[in-house]
């Protein structure tokens, strides 16, 4: 346990206690920013009010872009392993609530 870090990262105006290895934290806290930016977004453009909402829009934007960038590829890169780890996160905490 001691090559693993505890951090809290606040997603759509809720802290999320994880555990995780140190070459994680940045990546995760990038991508709570952009899920965080992304929800501010939506909220503004079209007025929604319920999060489980706003971050299901967010899911479908981020799955949606995964899923051109592998059309184009044809091969899974660095990158959407990346999405697909926030995708499988954000689809974790959606199913608790």
């Amino acid at each position: 346990m001691s090559d693993k870090i505890k951090i809290k990262l606040n997603v759509a105006d809720r802290v999320y206690p994880l555990t995780i290895s140190p070459d994680q934290e940045a990546s995760l806290r990038a991508s709570a920013k952009k899920i965080e930016m992304m929800t501010k977004q939506l909220e503004n453009n079209y007025a929604v009010r319920d999060k489980q909402d706003v971050l299901a829009m967010c899911a479908l934007q981020y799955a949606a872009q995964l899923e051109n960038q592998l059309e184009n590829k044809n091969m899974e890169s660095e990158p959407s392993k990346k999405v697909n780890e926030l995708i499988e996160i954000i689809e974790l905490h959606l199913s608790t609530y």
